[in-house]
């Protein structure tokens, strides 16, 4: 008899191993600490839509609804986006639904980049960017944002493209900095661009929690940009069911015949109720118009109990993240800091170096406001040591 062996193909993603999310939201279960580290809410979304999806599966849409999404819904998002960036997507050739925009953006890089292409991105950024390109096949280009303002340095993107550069990826409001682009940035980069056949996906996950009466500066919105783009959306982020995983991505109808074609083998289509639910909670733009007040009020109360510690305060303009310098208070690493945070102060967060390729350390952690009321200022009482 054979002996039983399994074989070890080589691994396709080396590199990757736990994330720093894991780590530090095992750790704060571990430690009974407030976990304000990974971004997610921990209160309900609105029964409304819950209700929506209930209706939805009781009315007998459970079957499966069309690969690029359920047309009903397309068109809520089209109307959606004419209203508020003035770009009208076509929903039959335009959009699609996807399951979330993790799956979104791999699914746009593998759609379009290939082994020789080149794809900038602009640390820190979200880490599913880099193993989206190596499966592709792809080689990254990293970008540094400038020290301190997180603000993106045209001049050191523009040294950086080159005849293999395919595409770029950028994201406003920025995770893990908080910081967003101007329309004068999005200009800046339509001259960049204008000369090339480089390809933009715009992760605008966080698109209605932008700060202190500011509008989102969207990719949809600039006509030489959204020519060239995938402009990615989160109804997740927007409507408070993170786990749900339901996204779309808008594109010219060019680009999104690509992303169809792998889109249709990679996840085929998205859970059908939801989709239906998602079209008739649309109907009342309110909740997504009103989200930046929301969230606004817990970054200030949050922002205000921190002013009363050690803590440096970086700006949070945008998303539900918080940045903040903590060299008054310790000279440890980020990493181990962030570990001390958890399990001496009981406060979870995450150190900005897991956002960069090679670690770096600048003394700064991340810290998710988007949590109730209660835990801010259950966290804030235990940092108030500081």
């Amino acid at each position: 008899m054979n002996a039983i062996h399994t074989p070890s193909p080589p691994s396709r993603l080396p590199k990757v191993g736990t994330t720093i999310f894991t780590v530090m939201s095992a750790l704060a279960a571990e430690h009974g600490a407030v976990n304000l580290g990974q971004g997610f809410p921990d209160f309900d979304g609105d029964p409304a839509l819950v209700g929506a999806v209930t209706a939805a599966m009781l009315a007998g849409q459970n079957q499966y609804p069309p690969m690029a999404g359920a047309l009903v819904l397309r068109q809520a998002i089209s109307v959606k986006l004419q209203s508020i960036y003035g770009r009208l997507y076509d929903p039959g050739s335009e959009i699609t639904v996807t399951a979330g925009a993790t799956q979104a953006i791999l699914t746009a890089v593998l759609a379009i980049v290939g082994p020789g292409d080149e794809v900038i991105v602009l640390e820190p950024c979200y880490d599913s960017y880099v193993p989206n390109i190596e499966l592709a096949g792809g080689t990254v280009r990293r970008v540094a944002l400038t020290a301190g303002s997180f603000r993106p340095d045209f001049a050191a993107i523009a040294a950086t493209i080159n005849a293999r550069t395919r595409a770029i990826i950028i994201n406003s409001p920025h995770n893990p900095s908080a910081t967003v682009w101007t329309g004068a940035d999005l200009d800046a980069l339509a001259e960049l661009l204008a000369p090339t056949e480089i390809v933009l996906i715009s992760d605008e996950v966080y698109e209605h929690m932008v700060y202190d009466g500011q509008p989102h500066a969207s990719v949809a919105a600039h006509p030489q940009l959204s020519a060239r783009a995938f402009v990615v959306s989160s109804f997740g982020k927007t409507y408070h069911v993170t786990g749900w995983k339901i996204g779309y991505v808008a594109a010219p109808a060019t680009l999104s015949a690509e992303f169809r074609k792998v889109h249709q083998f990679n996840v085929f289509t998205v859970n059908t109720p939801m989709q239906h639910g998602l079209a008739s909670y649309m109907a009342d733009p309110s909740p997504y118009l009103d989200l930046p007040a929301f969230y606004q009020r817990k970054r200030d109360l949050f922002r205000a109990g921190l002013a009363k510690t050690r803590f440096r305060l970086l700006p949070s303009q945008g998303s539900y993240f918080q940045v903040v310098d903590y060299q008054a208070i310790s000279d440890l690493d980020e990493a181990d800091f962030c570990r001390w945070l958890t399990t001496e102060i009981g406060v979870a967060a995450i150190p900005l170096a897991a956002f960069y390729d090679d670690g770096r350390n600048q003394g700064l952690a991340r810290f998710c406001f988007a949590k109730q009321d209660q835990t801010l200022q259950s966290a804030l009482l235990r940092l108030g040591r500081l």
